[in-house]
């Protein structure tokens, strides 16, 4: 598709990382991908301006972010969308109602990702005018290859922050690993980039012998994934001394909905939580429900120091996983923090609320490890 013999500007909503991957697809078949600004405040009070008010946080930052990409000169706004029990499955219609309300003339367009690599044939065809199959696998295997270099990056990240010797030096160095891999446009350039980016990640300065807590994060995925609508939530906690691992990532809905599974190795989260939560949840609820009851299951298996859950206000199949919690405390005995986020969540109680979780944790495993060591002792 050209306009006006210009390569048209297709915009997609921020979550993370993300962009840097489906940037690179569109450039791969000859589109050009329209970045918004990353989600703001102003985001968010444009979103929440036309957005019903009892809809969920992550609706509300998509919406705000297609009005910058509209009002910044994009041709189309691309969403995913959805056949589970969830609201995600409505978005698509909804965001295309209200900026057509808004007067807005972009043209709106979809990308069926649980139809796996074919949906994103389609989407790709569709939006470039080209019917190019070796052209769309391969960039489709770039995107998706930078999805997993992406999270891997984030992990080092996590890792390099709960023990950097000067605070922030870490993050300099992923946003430098970042623009390296956002660079890469060919497998072999992707390679080398991927080599380039994590010797950058380890020029950070950090104390290995440092005591960290351990802890994973779950919940809806949007949520998990952006840092402006959990408040940067894993860079708060790495301050602190915590590393994070994030149970719902890009990569690992990949795998499950995207991947055909002659390629899959091992175990994927769905896998997991198909198998984790029988005990407490029978079936899938919508959302990202299963998985999270799964995942405090998970971090108990592996003696993880405690578990954060965070969900969007009014999403009702994380309250329902939240509600499941209690219940398999006789066979999960780690500590959870539930977090709710809307556009009214304060900073400051936020934080506190952290701290507090933080230091329950040290305490709990200090007393822990000095069990231990009295029971040797006696032995």
């Amino acid at each position: 598709m050209k306009k006006d013999n210009k390569k048209i500007k297709v915009a997609f909503p921020h979550m993370g990382t993300i962009y840097i991957a489906w940037a690179a697809a569109l450039r791969k078949v000859g589109v050009e991908p329209f970045i918004p600004p990353y989600t703001s405040k102003k985001t968010l009070s444009l979103g929440t301006k036309h957005s019903p008010e009892a809809i969920c946080l992550p609706y509300k930052l998509i919406l705000g972010n297609f009005i910058e990409a509209v009002e910044g000169g994009a041709d189309y706004v691309a969403m995913i969308s959805s056949p589970g029990i969830c609201r995600l499955g409505e978005y698509g219609a909804c965001i295309k109602n209200a900026l057509s309300d808004m007067g807005y003339k972009a043209n709106y367009i979809e990308l069926t990702l649980y139809d796996g690599i074919k949906g994103m044939y389609n989407f790709l065809k569709q939006i470039s005018g080209k019917n190019d199959p070796v052209l769309f696998l391969r960039a489709i295997i770039l995107a998706m290859r930078k999805v997993f270099i992406l999270d891997d990056l984030e992990t080092k990240l996590s890792y390099y922050r709960a023990r950097e010797m000067t605070y922030g030096e870490a993050e300099k160095h992923f946003i430098k690993a970042l623009k390296i891999i956002d660079g890469a446009m060919t497998t072999r350039q992707l390679n080398k980039a991927k080599k380039l980016a994590f010797a950058e990640m380890d020029k950070t300065k950090y104390n290995p012998n440092k005591e960290v807590l351990y802890v994973d994060i779950t919940g809806e995925i949007y949520l998990v994934c952006d840092k402006f609508s959990n408040q940067d939530i894993v860079k708060e906690l790495g301050k602190m001394g915590v590393q994070t691992r994030k149970s719902l990532t890009v990569s690992s809905f990949l795998k499950d909905a995207i991947i055909p599974k002659a390629f899959r190795k091992g175990e994927t989260h769905l896998q997991r939580a198909n198998r984790l939560a029988k005990p407490y949840l029978m079936r899938d609820i919508g959302g990202d429900a299963l998985e999270c009851v799964s995942d405090v299951a998970y971090a108990n298996e592996r003696g993880i120091d405690g578990i954060i859950h965070i969900s969007p206000f009014t999403c009702m199949p994380e309250i329902m996983s939240q509600n499941i919690f209690p219940a398999m405390r006789a066979n999960c005995d780690i500590p959870i923090l539930p977090l709710i986020m809307d556009e009214q969540t304060g900073k400051a109680g936020y934080l506190t609320r952290l701290e507090a979780f933080v230091d329950l944790m040290r305490r709990r495993k200090r007393k822990i490890q000095q069990q231990k060591k009295q029971e040797e002792a006696i032995k």
